[in-house]
């Protein structure tokens, strides 16, 4: 589900750019005393057809009436935090002086079906982060994924989250040069999630 291997030859350019899942999100960050980010709880809401395809894969409601029950709940939970290849880190980038901020494996916290839709939320610990100038990328970086973070990002006063949406122009352009790089007969997948991703950065009041 994380890689999507696309032929260059046969499929048409607008095609090669389009996600083929659709999850919005909420991100809610914890800060200590000190304004160090010391965690976070994302919650993922699927879109109604992958909904469908994720329970009917699991066989859970069967009667499709979208209301599952405590035992089905339970049987969904962490469903999404199960299989992760080597080296995968969520589709969530945290950055600090351009540094990477590496981020523990995370753990469920919640899931339902809210309107034919699943959402499930999970949390994840990191070491200590100064929340000023943290810059957050949510994406995957083969856009077969696309992530919008339809919640917002919430953390605690003074702190604020300021959110950049992508420039669609500039990811068109980064395509075009992908497509000039790879040999249109081979298979090969395109990296171009990043262009498409909400750039969101933390600012914080100097301390009185």
């Amino acid at each position: 589900m994380r890689t999507l291997m696309l032929c260059l030859a046969l499929s048409p350019l607008p095609a090669l750019a389009h996600p083929h899942m659709f999850v919005d999100s909420r991100l809610d960050l914890v800060l200590d005393d000190a304004r160090n980010v010391t965690g976070l709880s994302l919650s993922w809401t699927y879109d109604d057809f992958t909904t469908l395809l994720i329970l009917e894969d699991m066989g859970l409601d069967p009667d499709g009436d979208a209301q599952l029950s405590d035992a089905e709940l339970a049987q969904l939970k962490g469903f999404d935090l199960v299989e992760w290849p080597e080296g995968f880190e969520g589709d969530l980038y945290f950055y600090h002086d351009g540094e990477q901020v590496p981020l523990d494996h995370p753990v469920p916290a919640t899931v339902a079906v809210t309107d034919g839709r699943i959402v499930a939320t999970h949390t994840r610990s990191l070491t200590p982060t100064p929340a000023e100038g943290l810059q957050i990328l949510q994406y995957d970086p083969t856009y077969y994924v696309a992530y919008t973070l339809s919640g917002g990002v919430h953390l605690p006063a003074p702190c604020t989250a300021t959110v950049t949406e992508p420039n669609p122009d500039a990811a068109t352009q980064a395509l075009a040069r992908e497509l000039d790089q790879v040999p249109a007969d081979q298979f090969s997948p395109l990296r171009l999630g990043i262009h498409y991703a909400q750039d969101v950065r933390i600012t914080c009041n100097a301390p009185s």
